[in-house]
């Protein structure tokens, strides 16, 4: 169990480093009623990530992904196939980078976090990893190699749940501070949105291009064994 939630542990720390949702909850946080309102985006995301790992270990273990002491090979094509789709992103992401010292637009829902209610934010957190293709597919991806360890039922499931946790620390990291130190925690929680949205574009190009090297790693190790 130990070996299955070190191999998943980059996939859950580049999820937990997006800034697009670590910006979401500073200014949520920030805003009227912003520690309730953080709080359900919070718990919608970890929801949303348990859903889809969840959906997609059942999936693979249907599928055999952990045929007999080595894993399907359908897993290998699976993580190449990954891979590659995260070095296209992560071009993408550096050469649509902002210049020097310009912040990377944020999506237009952003504008209007003040006037979220509780439920919009649940939504929004929900939507943020559950339905983003990027977050989906490493989410998919952590599932996958989970189900590649034929594990137990109760120990899949014990992994998938530390690996959301772990995969969350992002966006619990603003919230707690909120709620431990209260109005002392804007300031700070402003700079790192502030950084977090100058730098995103160089953050993700560096994370898709390294986890999308540990997956066509993963990927080749499984080949040749």
């Amino acid at each position: 169990m130990g070996e299955a939630l070190g191999v998943v542990l980059p996939l859950a720390v580049a999820v937990a480093v997006f800034p697009i949702p670590i910006i979401a909850v500073v200014l949520m946080v920030g805003s009227d009623r912003g520690r309730v309102k953080g709080l359900a985006f919070v718990l919608a995301w970890c929801v949303g990530l348990a859903v889809v790992g969840g959906i997609a270990l059942a999936l693979a273990e249907g599928a055999d992904a952990g045929d007999g002491d080595e894993p399907a090979t359908w897993v290998a094509v699976l993580l190449l196939a990954g891979g590659l789709v995260l070095f296209a992103a992560a071009v993408s992401q550096w050469r649509g980078r902002p210049r020097a010292d310009e912040e990377m637009p944020m999506p237009g829902w952003m504008r209007t976090i003040e006037d979220f209610t509780a439920t919009k934010a649940g939504a929004s957190g929900f939507a943020l990893s559950a339905l983003n293709p990027k977050n989906a597919l490493l989410v998919v991806a952590a599932a996958v190699e989970i189900a590649a360890f034929d594990l137990p039922a109760s120990q899949e499931i014990t992994v998938l749940l530390a690996w959301v946790l772990i995969a969350s620390f992002g966006v619990l990291t603003p919230l707690v501070l909120a709620l431990a130190v209260g109005d002392r925690s804007q300031a700070p929680l402003d700079s790192l949105r502030a950084w977090m949205a100058r730098h995103s574009g160089a953050i993700m190009a560096a994370l898709f291009l390294v986890i999308g090297a540990k997956l066509i790693g993963d990927a080749m190790a499984l080949f040749s064994g």
